[in-house]
C-alpha cells in the first residue's frame, strides 16, 4: 500500500503542472486582462494609479497622457496613452516578460506556496483565501455533514423497505426538493422566514451578529447557528436527493447477492445480515467518496448562495477574480485548490480499504 500511494503522490506532480498549463495558456487568449481592466478604471476615474506609485496621478499627467498620441494599440483603450505608462503597466503586473519565463517563475513561487498579491487588493492571496475561508468552512462542512447524518439512514430505511409507501411518499418528497433549483429555494427562505413577506426569524447576511464579541460562548455558538440556518438549508436541498438514492440503490444491489441468502440461512437476523454484512460492502462506494463530497462542496462555494445571503466566501471571491482578470487570486487558489482535490483522491482510496481491508490497490495492475 505504501507503494501505490507513493506512486499517487508523484502523479500529482504532473498532473498539476498540466492543469496550470492548460489554464494559463487559455488565460493568454481571453480579451480583457489586467491591463485593460486598469485602462478601463482610468477612464471610469478610479484611483489606479496612486497604486502605481504616483506615475501620472496628478492633473497634469493626466492632461500629458490625454494629450499625447503614443499608446499601445494592442491593448483596448490604450490610444493617447503614453508608451512609458503602458510599460509601467506591464512591468507592474509582469507582463514585459516571456509567457514560458512567466509561467516558469508562477510555478516556482507555487511550489514554495508563495502566490504572491492580488493585483487590484494589495493583499496576498493567502490572506484573502483564509479571510474567506469561515464562510466556505461553514457551507461546506455543515452541508456535507447534515446531507450524510441524513441522508444514509433514509436511504437505507428506503432500501429495507423498497417498494412499501414509505419509500414512495419519501422518493417523492427527495425528488421535488432536488428539481427546485438552489437559488430559487434560497430566495423562497429568505422572502418566508427572513423578512420578507411573512416571518422575520432569520437575519438576512453574514455569519455573525455585530454585537457577537460581546456575546457568551453559549450566546456565540447560537447566534453562529442562527446566522447559517438558512444558508446551510439552501445548500442542502439538491444533496439529499443524490446521497439517499445513492445509499439505497447500493443497499439494494447488496441485499440481492447470494451470501445474503447464505447469512439469512444460518438462521442470522435481518439486523444482524444487514449491519454484519451488507452494511459493509454498500456502504464502500458512500463512504469513500465522503473526501470528494466535502471538497466538491467546500472548494466549490455556491456563489448563487453566497450572493443571495451576502456571504462573503471563496465563491464570490473566485467569480470577481475571474471578472477582474485577478490572475494571482486566480491561479493561486486554482494551484492550491488543485493540490487539495488531487490529495483527497488518495484520501478517497484510502477510505475505500478502511471500510473494506481486503481491497488491497497495491495489486492492482
Amino acid at each position: 500500500m505504501g507503494a501505490y500511494i507513493l506512486r499517487r503522490l508523484l502523479l500529482i506532480v504532473p498532473t498539476l503542472i498540466g492543469i496550470m498549463v492548460i489554464n494559463f495558456t487559455l488565460t493568454q487568449f481571453v480579451p480583457g486582462g489586467p491591463i485593460e481592466q486598469v485602462l478601463a478604471k482610468l477612464e471610469g476615474g478610479g484611483d489606479v494609479m496612486e497604486r502605481l506609485g504616483g506615475s501620472g496621478g496628478d492633473a497634469g499627467a493626466d492632461q500629458e497622457m490625454g494629450a499625447a498620441g503614443g499608446g499601445d494599440d494592442k491593448y483596448i483603450g490604450a490610444r493617447g496613452l503614453p508608451p512609458e505608462f503602458i510599460a509601467q503597466l506591464e512591468k507592474e503586473f509582469g507582463f514585459d516578460k516571456p509567457p514560458l519565463q512567466r509561467f516558469l517563475e508562477m510555478m516556482w513561487n507555487y511550489a514554495r506556496f508563495d502566490f504572491g498579491q492580488s493585483y487590484f487588493r494589495s493583499v496576498s492571496v493567502v490572506d484573502l483565501v483564509i479571510e474567506k475561508l469561515p464562510v466556505s468552512i461553514t457551507l461546506g462542512l455543515w452541508s456535507t455533514l447534515i446531507a450524510y447524518l441524513v441522508s444514509i439512514p433514509l436511504g437505507i430505511r428506503k432500501a429495507v423497505k423498497s417498494g412499501s409507501s414509505f419509500d414512495v411518499w419519501t422518493s417523492g418528497i427527495i425528488i421535488v426538493g432536488y428539481s427546485i433549483p438552489g437559488f430559487l429555494f434560497a430566495i423562497l427562505l429568505l422572502v418566508v422566514f427572513a423578512g420578507g413577506s411573512y416571518f422575520q426569524w432569520f437575519p438576512l447576511r453574514g455569519l455573525t451578529s455585530d454585537n457577537w464579541e460581546e456575546l457568551s460562548l453559549w450566546g456565540k455558538v447560537t447566534d453562529y447557528l442562527w446566522h447559517i440556518a438558512l444558508p446551510v438549508t439552501a445548500s442542502l436541498i439538491s444533496s439529499f436527493a443524490t446521497l439517499t438514492l445513492l445509499t439505497k440503490n447500493s443497499f439494494l444491489e447488496e441485499i440481492r447477492k447470494q451470501y445474503v441468502m447464505t447469512a439469512r440461512a444460518k438462521g442470522l437476523t435481518e439486523r444482524g445480515v444487514l449491519y454484519g454484512h451488507i452494511f459493509r460492502n454498500a456502504m464502500l462506494i458512500v463512504i469513500a467518496g465522503f473526501p470528494a463530497a466535502f471538497v466538491s462542496v467546500f472548494f466549490g462555494s455556491s456563489l448563487i448562495i453566497e450572493t443571495i445571503f451576502s456571504l462573503d466566501g471563496l465563491g464570490r471571491l473566485g467569480f470577481e477574480a475571474a471578472v477582474s482578470r485577478d490572475y494571482p487570486v486566480i491561479f493561486g487558489t486554482l494551484y492550491f485548490f488543485g493540490l487539495i482535490g488531487l490529495l483527497m483522491g488518495i484520501v478517497s482510496d484510502l477510505m475505500y480499504v478502511w471500510v473494506d481491508p481486503r481491497i488491497d490497490f497495491a495489486r492492482r495492475g
